[in-house]
């Protein structure tokens, strides 16, 4: 996957984007552009952390999207300064399943976790 800045969508169409990635994974892409593209830009910190989490519950295992929901959930920390305790206690279960099976969620979450520990300035 090559890096780019992708553009805020409206929630709905994020949604989509992640529901039809959901179902099918050949759309994993698109819908992980339209995540990247809330977490960076979208001012509605619980929308991206529900995506986040919507993503976290319903992906299969080895969905790419599982290690960038971690990675979204610390930009989130950084760009807001705070996240809920629920999207804290996420992140740290997608890190420890990338720590311990990579191939169940890529690295991309230990990641996340760094950032969110250092925006919410925890150990």
């Amino acid at each position: 996957m090559r890096y780019e800045n992708p553009a805020p969508l409206p929630h709905g169409e994020v949604v989509a984007e992640l529901e039809r990635a959901l179902a099918d994974p050949s759309w994993e892409l698109s819908a992980a552009s339209a995540l990247v593209g809330s977490a960076l830009y979208d001012d509605d910190q619980e929308f991206v952390e529900r995506c986040c989490a919507l993503v976290a519950d319903r992906a299969e295992s080895g969905n790419q999207l599982l290690g960038l929901a971690g990675l979204c959930l610390g930009h989130t920390a950084r760009r807001f300064g705070d996240l809920s305790a629920p999207s804290v206690a996420l992140a740290e279960s997608l890190a420890a399943r990338a720590e311990a099976d990579p191939s169940d969620v890529d690295g991309r979450a230990l990641d996340g976790l760094e950032d969110i520990r250092g925006a919410l300035g925890r150990p």
